[in-house]
């Protein structure tokens, strides 16, 4: 489980100094609770924790994640990834918006797990400035395993969109990851929309269902996943 913790660790140690010296203009928290029962490659039902750090600082954002997947049969595993994101706009000082482009980015993910897993992402993003989203991510990767030959390509789309619904608050957000075969692993596709509903009683909590599928999981060919997970999600105040 050194994958959860170090990356707690790293959260912290990030946000700490930074906020002090005023380079932190916002951040938040949120600790997840998800189960699900029709996962491919390994125990077909599991429950996960999620703890995740977003912030907006002087010179960009940075999102942070940690997963711990148990399985019923016992299994354990981890996963996170830092994903920091430099603005263009914000380090030079000019307004790189155009249409509905809000910002440009050079930004970089890197994938931690079990087992030495230790994947890099470069690349360039940009922000879409999109009638009722908080925020639409549209980003492009050169991607590197270690562990397999060559490299590829990645795009990952994230989005975050509130609405209300007979007096009711609801979030509908979630991301896509599509990218290229690497080694002997093939084309694979990760599609994860979420739809959450804020309890009246408890607005710091979120219920709902998250949705999860994943064609040629891990670049396995014919492995196609798909699953509903309950989902719980507590933001920290």
């Amino acid at each position: 489980m050194r994958v959860v913790s170090g990356l707690m660790m790293a959260m912290a140690g990030l946000a700490a100094p930074a906020a002090a010296q005023g380079l932190i203009e916002f951040h938040t928290e949120n600790v997840q609770l998800l189960r699900g029962s029709t996962y491919e490659l390994g125990d077909r039902a599991r429950t996960v924790i999620t703890l995740e750090h977003a912030n907006r600082w002087r010179y960009g954002d940075l999102f942070v994640f940690a997963d711990l997947t148990l399985g019923d049969d016992g299994q354990r595993s981890a996963y996170g990834e830092i994903s920091p994101r430099l603005s263009l706009s914000r380090m030079t000082g000019q307004d790189w918006s155009f249409g509905v482009v809000s910002d440009v980015y050079l930004v970089g993910n890197f994938e931690l797990g079990d087992e030495g897993l230790d994947r890099q992402l470069f690349g360039a993003a940009v922000d879409l400035d999109l009638p009722g989203f908080r925020f639409v991510r549209v980003h492009a990767y050169h991607r590197d395993d270690p562990q397999r030959p060559g490299s590829t390509w990645q795009s990952t789309i994230v989005w975050n969109r509130p609405f209300q619904l007979g007096g009711q608050s609801f979030l509908a957000e979630g991301f896509a990851d599509l990218a290229g075969g690497e080694g002997a692993g093939t084309d694979h596709q990760l599609i994860v929309p979420r739809l959450l509903w804020q309890v009246p009683a408890a607005e710091h909590v979120w219920v709902g269902v998250e949705y999860q599928y994943w064609h040629n999981k891990f670049g396995v060919s014919g492995v196609d996943e798909s699953v509903a997970q309950f989902q719980v999600k507590f933001v920290l105040p």
